[in-house]
């Protein structure tokens, strides 16, 4: 009988640190990636806060703390992405900086498969037209 307790993705990515090292790194390549502007165009001029959002959300789903749902109630990922119209072009893009940072931050090749493997579902679920690319719009803006 094997009494080792399974280890969550949150655990095998090293925690906080390992997660926040993703997402750091995500967004990084979103905004060095020309092959990533579509889907950098419909995020705000900063990234602090969307970087936040998905450490938040990322440690919850791996099985760490669930941050963002104390802090903002469900996730419902596609109603809160539903202002912008986000495509095939950029769910491949979002998916392109996804996979190059689990490519070079996630060693284990299995856990790294698995993970693409359902970061590919999640985008997939998240895709709401076929046009795409609608630009970040932050009401305090439009004033």
């Amino acid at each position: 009988m094997n009494t080792q307790a399974a280890v969550t993705p949150y655990e095998a990515l090293g925690g906080e640190t390992g997660i926040r090292a993703l997402v750091v790194r995500f967004y990084a390549l979103m905004d060095e990636l020309p092959e990533a502007y579509t889907v950098r165009r419909i995020h705000p001029d900063s990234l602090k806060g969307s970087a936040e959002s998905l450490f938040e959300f990322l440690s919850g789903w791996f099985g760490g703390p669930s941050l963002y749902i104390q802090k903002n109630g469900h996730p419902r990922l596609r109603l809160r992405h539903a202002p912008y119209a986000v495509g095939p072009v950029e769910r491949d893009e979002w998916m392109l900086c996804m996979t190059q940072a689990l490519t070079e931050l996630v060693a284990d090749q299995a856990l790294r498969t698995g993970l693409i493997k359902t970061f590919n579902q999640m985008a997939d679920h998240m895709v709401n037209t076929e046009v795409g690319s609608t630009p970040y719009f932050n009401a305090a803006h439009a004033r």
